[in-house]
């Protein structure tokens, strides 16, 4: 096996488990980084790799969330576990219209939207979406604190996941514009909120967009906190990633093709970087959302989107 591959599929890794739960888009990157460093591997390996390595990252999802995610837990009562069962069908109610679109359009979306163009458009409009909802939340917030319905260190709205009630530290209007969310705790969310999430994630059959970044952008325009809108990004993702995964695999099959040695050390390799990277990618997200909004990630996609539409026009 040649080290030089070792090294460019942990490079791989790396990225995809950052990418994959940041909402930056990792299909985008991970295409990019393939017209940069390609991988000595057949076509036919390389489209079935960028999917099946997302089973690294949502693995990390399970240990993380293993508790929230297992219904059968000796130390959840019976509500505790019907909540976990309801969890469980609305990750994947969610997923249900990005299948019905996206399993067909599938091969067509690979073959037309895969340039570099496509790739830094949708980086560019995802980014400016971002800092768009944002600044309108912001506003809302500022407009709490300007009518008297907000006061500086805490909210009337008592959010479970920001505990400022009885805080000492004054809250930023980045912070009381995720107060006023009317979904603030994952529990509280709705079938119908879940199937707008999941219509929001349809979007992310275009390469990127983010599949996280369509469903966050899709859970704060219908009212959930950051944290909730990320929390419910990496549920979604349990279903979506093992069914897109299978499928790519049974592709890949029915082609003809087999793994050599090699080509199972890279697949292997890749999954494992991105479980490992992916569980500081996920402890990160959550603590950020916390105290922070979205708009770094917005900003990021559009200095992103730019810099590959410069670099690409100067190649060609």
């Amino acid at each position: 096996m040649n080290l030089i591959e070792i090294v460019k599929t942990v490079i791989y890794g790396i990225v995809e488990g950052i990418t994959e739960w940041l909402p930056i888009s990792s299909t985008g990157h991970m295409l990019l980084l393939n017209q940069i460093m390609p991988l000595d591997v057949s076509q036919d390996f390389w489209d079935m790799f960028l999917v099946v390595i997302q089973l690294g990252a949502i693995i990390a999802v399970l240990v993380l969330f293993f508790h929230k995610l297992n219904p059968f837990s000796s130390k959840k009562n019976a509500t505790e576990k019907r909540q976990t069962w309801s969890l469980w069908g609305k990750a994947i109610v969610g997923c249900i219209p990005a299948a019905i679109v996206g399993i067909p359009l599938d091969d067509w979306m690979e073959e037309h939207l895969g340039s570099p163009f496509v790739i830094a458009a949708a980086l560019i409009a995802y980014g400016i979406a971002f800092i768009a909802i944002e600044s309108v939340r912001e506003r809302k917030a500022a407009g709490l604190l300007a009518s008297g319905k907000a006061a500086a260190t805490g909210s009337v709205y008592t959010p479970k996941h920001l505990a400022v009630a009885h805080s000492a530290e004054p809250l930023t209007v980045s912070q009381l514009a995720d107060a006023d969310a009317r979904v603030t705790d994952i529990d509280e969310l709705d079938w119908k909120t879940v199937i707008g999430i999941g219509l929001f994630q349809v979007l992310s059959i275009v390469p990127g967009t983010s599949r996280s970044g369509s469903t966050i952008i899709g859970g704060l325009l219908l009212g959930c906190s950051r944290a909730v809108a990320a929390e419910f990004t990496f549920y979604m993702a349990i279903p979506v990633m093992f069914g897109a995964s299978g499928l790519r695999l049974v592709k890949y099959f029915v082609k003809g093709n087999t793994f050599t040695m090699d080509e199972v050390t890279i697949l292997l390799v890749g999954c494992v970087v991105a479980f490992l990277v992916s569980l500081a990618a996920i402890r990160f997200l959550m603590d950020f959302v916390k105290k922070h909004d979205f708009k770094p990630f917005g900003w990021y996609r559009i200095i992103l989107g730019i810099v590959v539409i410069a670099y690409f026009a100067l190649l060609g």
